[in-house]
């Protein structure tokens, strides 16, 4: 059994009617992982070097959204997301988003049914599986 911090809060940005993780394009020449840390910190002020990362932990889905930047047509998006701990207290400074709750870790959530709700009953099987405390 592998042992891991325990998780007592997620981090999640507000939107006007949603919420949001950090997340965002990738650029010429970044990689997955990459992209992730700096979207991280681009949205939060959350530095790659205050993160302890989770290397077996990997999410994906896709979906079909409105993109402005595509005149407002449908377009499918895929989403990966990667699993951090905070190595220390930070202080979040946001970019791109309204607000930010952290939210107790107490399964089960209903948070988001399409977006965050999947990544969070993938959390907590992952959890239970690797004998993660929450």
């Amino acid at each position: 059994m592998r042992t891991q911090p325990q998780l007592s809060f997620l981090l999640l940005m507000k939107r006007p009617t949603r919420y949001d993780l950090p997340k965002g394009h990738m650029e010429v020449g970044e990689d997955e992982l990459s992209c992730a840390l700096r979207e991280l910190y681009e949205e939060t002020g959350i530095e790659a070097s205050g993160v302890q990362l989770d290397e077996t932990f990997r999410f994906t889905t896709t979906y079909q959204t409105r993109d402005a930047r595509c005149g407002g047509e449908f377009v499918e998006k895929t989403v990966v997301i990667f699993l951090g701990w905070l190595k220390q207290d930070v202080k979040i400074q946001l970019s791109e988003h309204d607000s930010y709750c952290w939210v107790d870790w107490n399964p089960p959530h209903v948070i988001q049914k399409k977006k965050i709700d999947p990544l969070l009953k993938a959390l907590e099987h992952y959890f239970y599986k690797n004998g993660v405390k929450s």
